[in-house]
């Protein structure tokens, strides 16, 4: 395929995607991923598309927010990767926050296996994939319904969750830095994924490797409130993406890394480690950021997915945070 005849194609998948990963276009194109980011910066040259990292999107991208047909069809097998680990994370009995999004939609495809969970969410693609889930509640919130990701959003479902205490928030965003945090491009849902934030006592980011590096709109979770990060094996040549997750571990935020599909003839492994994962080589030792600001030098396990605080933790952090 001629380079003209290349870019085309590439140009057609991010105008009907919103947003291609460079591992998908080099995919569809066949080619290396080298020769599809030489081509995407030259588009970006001519103002056709803009760069974001690991991937392309529309020009505008800090305030265009791709809808949910275009979000379901990328990176699936990452997301997958993710929700199997993110899933290891929930007991049995447990109530936790699940905010909108395809890939807190395939972690709730999992939840439904868990005994005694009340799922607490905004998200009409979350409860439906719970729906038939006869030992998981499923709490719906108030709010006006956002077509475009199937969320409820406005006062009313930021008022529903007020008051409300529970162990855990699973979230994913548009974007995902070190210096800035989690973000999306769209207020109204910023807004309640803040509102989700103040309900639990820990915050688990879910977000794939294009995520990495990309800065959206409006802020939602900062950093030193995101406990931890589930996110899949980045390309190798990818030092970008490598150098925002060692970033982010130095400033207190657990990674957890999914590696690739194990053998099947190994036959499944249990739940929690449906997928490999690797931790990220640490520094010495690093800051660790609790609830109410402090910091406190502390050697963690980056992927310590097992490590779960006890019930009388939990409650402490609660209550550092009604303070």
């Amino acid at each position: 395929m001629f380079a003209a005849e290349r870019r085309q194609l590439i140009l057609e998948m991010v105008r009907a995607n919103g947003a291609v990963s460079l591992r998908e276009l080099a995919r569809v194109v066949q080619t290396s991923e080298v020769t599809v980011r030489r081509d995407v910066r030259a588009l970006e040259a001519e103002g056709l598309l803009d760069r974001r990292h690991g991937g392309a999107v529309l020009p505008g991208g800090f305030t265009r927010e791709s809808g949910f047909p275009q979000k379901s069809h990328l990176s699936t097998a990452e997301k997958t990767a993710i929700a199997d680990l993110a899933a290891g994370l929930v007991g049995e009995g447990e109530a936790i926050v699940v905010g909108a999004g395809t890939t807190t939609q395939e972690l709730a495809r999992r939840l439904a296996r868990v005994p005694g969970l009340t799922v607490v969410t905004n998200s009409l693609l979350v409860a439906q994939a719970l729906a038939h889930a006869n030992r998981v509640e499923v709490v719906m919130t108030g709010g006006t319904l956002r077509g475009s990701n199937y969320a409820l959003v406005g006062s009313g479902a930021e008022q529903s969750l007020q008051g409300l205490r529970v162990s855990r928030a699973f979230l994913s965003g548009s974007g995902l830095t070190a210096e800035r945090g989690l973000s999306t491009s769209n207020m109204l849902s910023a807004s309640v994924d803040r509102a989700l934030v103040e309900a639990a006592a820990e915050v688990v980011v879910l977000a794939d490797h294009t995520k990495l590096g990309a800065d959206t709109m409006f802020q939602t979770v900062p950093t030193d409130l995101i406990t931890r990060l589930v996110t899949d094996e980045p390309p190798l040549h990818d030092e970008r993406a490598a150098a925002e997750l060692q970033a982010l571990a130095d400033q207190g935020v657990e990674v957890t890394v999914a590696g690739p599909e194990p053998d099947a003839s190994a036959g499944e492994a249990p739940p929690g480690e449906r997928r490999p994962r690797r931790e990220m080589p640490l520094p010495g030792q690093r800051r660790t950021t609790t609830r109410n600001g402090g910091l406190g030098p502390q050697l963690r396990s980056a992927s310590s997915l097992s490590d779960q605080a006890s019930p009388g933790e939990r409650a402490r952090v609660a209550d550092l945070r009604r303070r």
